[in-house]
């Protein structure tokens, strides 16, 4: 276990956000948490908007998104006319699954370290079709990045059709080998939706270069931009048969100066567009917030997490579940057995018994699941599979606000909470 870690940034950034002092706040991954600057230039754009609706909806919104679209490009490493604005990665999951067309016996391909909501939206467009979302199951403790590459293309078959699979779990914060993952499926013509939801402002991206089908992520999480901006890519070969959720005006408009894609996802309705024209507000506040801009926050999150996972294996007597490759501004802990009881937890919206124990006692804000996650411990068990007991994995995250000595008042509160 590594001891050990370079220093990380001297100044204490905290001033900039509105958290409550009161609270251990090591919960970034879930919702993220917007400076006062960007929230201010948020308010800045609803005024606007305020002062004159209609000049700002019917004559000056189009603009302003193709300029907000073009800086989310050049950070993604994207073209811009293959963004769409969705307010967060679940959408952007939905929209692109609402128009694909499967077949009875298809296979649609996920792993067990899926996002619950992403998973719900996959089983329901199997049952639409009459197709089969297959599951693959990536090990944890994991030794590498080809143990989870491995998983996934064991389960694919003549009958994949599409694979849904994370940039960076959710519950288990693995960053997955995307590239890798997305090169071999698409040899084996299967086409890949990548739920980036993580991954803007943890890793470096490239869109363009990475080549998946589909990709959809957040701007409220590392990027710390407001709640609501989220994005879609999608290849331009692909573009044609994906539409939003809601349609509106763009369906049958006469345009031919922009694409279709464009169009219809850029007007779904009357709606407070003030989040997503904030993002280059976020993308450049944080990014100016050390000397080095983003690879220098992304590296000092990244110090961060793995320093806080260090602290807290130590105080436990627990190995690390995963290799430091595969780690970016979050990193998990699978806990030994001990303090309140567990209970069956299915989603983010779910608290363990031990999650609400450490914020009622100590303050701390740090989301506690099962691992293996109850949805699939219950499928396993309806089809007759043994399944094995699950431990609880806590989830620790680390933004620019965040200090070592919070892991360690946390490791402490875990050491006389589980009697270890």
């Amino acid at each position: 276990m590594t001891t050990t870690r370079p220093a990380l940034p001297a100044t204490d950034l905290r001033a900039h956000w509105l958290l409550d002092p009161a609270v251990v706040f090591l919960n970034h991954g879930s919702y993220g948490a917007c400076p006062r600057e960007v929230l201010a230039a948020q308010q800045a754009i609803r005024e606007r908007i305020e002062r004159q609706p209609v000049a700002f909806m019917s004559r000056d919104l189009e603009g302003l998104l193709d300029a907000a679209r073009a800086h989310l490009a050049g950070f993604l490493g994207a073209d811009a006319d293959d963004l769409a604005f969705v307010p967060n990665a679940t959408y952007g999951v939905n929209a692109v699954l609402r128009w694909l067309r499967f077949s009875p016996g298809d296979e649609l391909l996920t792993t067990d370290h899926e996002y619950n909501a992403c998973l719900n939206a996959l089983r329901v467009t199997a049952e639409r079709d009459g197709a089969r979302v297959v599951v693959a199951e990536i090990p944890l403790p994991i030794a590498d990045p080809g143990q989870a590459l491995e998983a996934i293309l064991a389960r694919v078959t003549p009958r994949t059709r599409l694979a849904m699979v994370s940039h960076v779990t959710s519950p288990t914060a693995l960053v997955l080998p995307i590239e890798v993952i997305v090169r071999e499926l698409q040899a084996r013509g299967v086409a890949v939706l990548v739920d980036g939801a993580h991954a803007p402002g943890m890793v470096p991206l490239g869109l363009d270069a990475l080549g998946a089908d589909y990709y959809t992520g957040n701007g409220h999480k590392w990027l710390c931009a407001p709640k609501g901006a989220g994005f879609l890519w999608v290849r331009r070969d692909r573009q044609a048969a994906i539409r939003p959720l809601s349609i509106s005006h763009g369906a049958n408009s006469p345009r031919t100066d922009r694409s279709r894609f464009r169009l219809e996802f850029d007007w779904t309705g009357t709606a407070d567009p003030s989040a997503v024209l904030a993002l280059p507000a976020a993308i450049d506040f944080v990014g100016g917030l050390l000397p080095g801009g983003w690879p220098e926050v992304m590296a000092a999150n990244r110090r961060l997490a793995l320093l806080g996972r260090d602290v807290v294996c130590r105080a436990l007597g627990v190995e690390p579940p995963a290799p430091e490759s595969m780690i970016g501004s979050m990193a998990s802990v699978l806990l030994p057995e001990g303090g309140p009881a567990a209970g069956g937890v299915y989603s983010p919206l779910d608290d363990d018994p031990l999650q609400v124990e450490l914020m009622r006692a100590a303050r701390f804000e740090v989301p506690i699941g099962p691992w293996p996650p109850a949805w699939r411990l219950a499928e396993q068990r309806a089809a007759g599979e043994t399944s094995p007991d699950p431990q609880r994995l806590l989830r620790l995250s680390a933004h620019l606000y965040n200090r070592p000595d919070e892991y360690e008042r946390l490791a402490r509160a875990l050491v006389a909470a589980l009697g270890v």
